[in-house]
């Protein structure tokens, strides 16, 4: 009776979904109107006369798509002069901070009531509903879900403004009744990793947990720790197991990992899109890792073409305009307080009918140095496919230039960690280069006689390397991860520096 009820419950989570479906494009207009509406009053919405914005274009040709940089001087007047109404007209007393990768200066996302309830939380429903519809004999909330947060703990920074990674932030504010079936909040608040860790690990070895909710690469790591300190198996520590919700990076290159250490062929795995900023999709269907864009949680969204990405003033297309197959940079509007505001994610849209796309990397993550158009949704089908052919299993990766020198051309450098090491590097590094010729044009014509690149140089590193060169620049958990791609050498020679200190490359 009760398995019944709560299955009941999470499928009409889905009766929304089914709305905005069927009515994208109006519910994207209703979406924008009511977000002006609220913005007209403020500080923003007075300088950029919100007062005379009747529709789509208006909006457009009147409000600037910003960056952060563009952003953070009213964020200053929330945050340090205390000014009221400034982005929203109801009160911003939490900020998310994000670095996204591991940038050393921290972003401050606003968050509102409205954003908390109605652009995360509201997904998060939505993502149940989704969920459940397909998988009707889900039985996971009469169990526990063991959430792995960030760790970045709740700072108060003046009056009643409040700091922390969305996650901490979300957990904080979550209802007492959906607290009850997830970690303990005392436990996912702990700032220190480590001991978060082992108490993650004390816990839910003696937990009825269910469902895994976080990011594929810190869960992974917690995954190792407690079959390493039990002894047991996943399918033996929770033999009721059912689900990962995960998100925050690509769950390509972890896939093999996690069917070798979960060992359940009933385990099933589904795909989110969220971020400080919000959440913004979820998987759609159980065979495909295609997501559903979120139309009715409060963001209006607009997209940027390739040729755009770095204008001054760059132009947008609305949802109705994208095409498939295209690259588009993703820009957002919130209640949270974000106007027209660079999200540096860029995604490829599968289907209009329903609005289905795939995350393909970040604005500022891919390699360009020589007209090979790198980006990371190729990198991790590289990865992917390499490792199939060489049997190999990676941990982490990035990769980044080698410029022409006097003797060679120029190469991409690729710093891998290995869980299953290949037997033979050269044959993994060839693997790799092939499957980056199948998967991108541009690069396979750069290397075509090896005119303008070389074939790609691989280092492998010790395992624990990335995590030690994380853990020293303090970015441990929750949203914080290794950048996969960079058009310059700033990561991978700050990788290098580490482990020539710490470790061994091969």
């Amino acid at each position: 009776m009760i398995r019944q009820i709560a299955r009941s419950i999470l499928t009409s989570y889905y009766k929304p979904v089914e709305k905005f479906i069927a009515d994208p494009l109006g519910t994207q207009h209703k979406t924008l109107q009511h977000l002006i509406e609220h913005g007209r009053n403020t500080l923003y919405g007075n300088k950029m006369n919100f007062e005379k914005i009747r529709n789509e274009n208006d909006f457009a040709s009147r409000v600037p798509v910003i960056s952060y940089e563009e952003l953070r001087p009213y964020l200053d007047d929330i945050i340090i002069r205390n000014k009221k109404n400034v982005l929203w007209d109801t009160p911003i007393k939490w900020f998310a901070m994000s670095s996204g990768t591991t940038e050393d200066k921290s972003k401050y996302i606003p968050v509102t009531k409205e954003s908390l309830n109605n652009v995360n939380y509201r997904g998060g429903y939505h993502m149940l509903g989704t969920y459940a519809v397909h998988h009707p004999d889900t039985s996971f909330v009469l169990g526990k879900t063991l959430v792995m947060g960030g760790s970045q703990q709740i700072n108060q920074i003046g009056g009643d403004i409040f700091t922390g990674d969305i996650s901490a932030i979300l957990m904080k504010n979550l209802p007492r009744a959906v607290k009850k079936r997830r970690t303990p909040e005392e436990i996912a608040l702990l700032p220190d990793w480590e001991e978060k860790l082992q108490k993650l690990t004390d816990y839910a070895i003696k937990t009825d947990i269910r469902a895994l909710l976080g990011v594929p690469s810190w869960m992974l790591v917690f995954l190792k720790k407690i079959v390493e300190d039990t002894g047991k198996t996943i399918p033996e520590i929770w033999p009721q197991i059912e689900v990962f919700f995960h998100g925050g990076v690509s769950f390509t290159p972890f896939s093999e990992q996690y069917e070798k250490i979960i060992r359940l062929d009933s385990m099933r795995y589904w795909e989110t899109y969220n971020a400080s900023e919000g959440f913004f999709g979820v998987q759609f269907t159980p065979d495909s890792k295609d997501m559903l864009l979120l139309l009715d949680n409060e963001v209006y969204y607009e997209f940027l073409p390739v040729e755009e990405w770095d204008k001054e003033q760059p132009k947008t297309i609305p949802l109705e305009g994208v095409e498939l197959g295209k690259q588009y940079a993703v820009v957002i509007t919130t209640s949270g307080g974000l106007w027209r505001y660079k999200l540096g994610d860029t995604v490829m849209f599968t289907s209009t009918d329903p609005y289905l796309f795939r995350l393909t990397g970040r604005t500022k993550q891919f390699i360009n140095a020589f007209g090979e158009e790198l980006i990371v949704e190729n990198a991790d089908r590289a990865i992917e496919e390499a490792c199939i052919e060489t049997g190999a299993k990676v941990t982490e990766y990035t990769a980044a230039p080698i410029y022409f020198g006097e003797n060679h051309n120029g190469a991409h450098e690729w710093l891998i960690e290995f869980d299953t090491a290949p037997s033979d590097l050269d044959m993994f590094t060839h693997a790799l280069d092939e499957s980056l010729k199948r998967h991108n044009s541009d690069y396979e014509a750069k290397r075509s006689y090896n005119l303008s690149l070389d074939l790609p140089i691989v280092k492998s590193l010790e395992k624990g390397s990335f995590y030690g060169w994380m853990k020293k620049k303090e970015k441990i958990g929750g949203q914080n991860k290794v950048p996969k791609l960079s058009n310059n050498r700033k990561y991978v020679d700050n990788v290098l520096e580490f482990v020539s200190k710490n470790t061994k490359i091969e």
